[in-house]
């Protein structure tokens, strides 16, 4: 799939448009690609409340599943300025989640794939290892510390 990197970054900055940042005055919009050829796009949405606040991914990730799902396969996004914008490290757990490590991210240094942006990432196959019941192991209880 071929990715017009120009028309993610003007659907980016449309989308930055509709941000609502009345605190921080940092608008920020981000846009992606999915497998199916949409393009997706998010900007934050603060709150009087401060950590209530939405981020543009968030936005973003919305925007995917109502419209139909889908994986994302490259993304971009842009401050006030119309200037590049790496995603916080949430952010970059939630893009992680819709686009796995192939995931292509804008950076200052041309595309990277989710795997540099955010290396050993936590991800839904983490989650299998904690089907089985914990145990704790008789050498790390506390008690077992303290008699020793």
């Amino acid at each position: 799939m071929s990715i017009d990197w120009t028309r993610l970054h003007q659907a980016a900055v449309e989308a930055m448009t509709h941000a609502y940042a009345p605190y921080s005055k940092f608008p920020v919009g981000a846009a992606a690609l999915v497998d199916d050829g949409r393009i997706v796009t998010g900007c934050n949405v603060e709150n009087a409340s401060y950590g209530v606040g939405l981020c543009a991914e968030c936005g973003l990730v919305s925007a995917l599943h109502a419209t139909g799902g889908g994986r994302l396969v490259a993304f971009t996004c842009v401050d006030g300025h119309e200037e590049l914008l790496m995603p916080c490290g949430r952010c970059r757990q939630l893009l992680y989640e819709h686009g796995g490590p192939e995931l292509l991210v804008e950076t200052a240094d041309g595309p990277k794939p989710m795997a540099e942006i955010l290396p050993y990432a936590f991800g839904p196959d983490d989650l299998s290892r904690g089907r089985e019941p914990w145990t704790p192991s008789t050498s790390s209880s506390p008690s077992a510390t303290a008699a020793s």
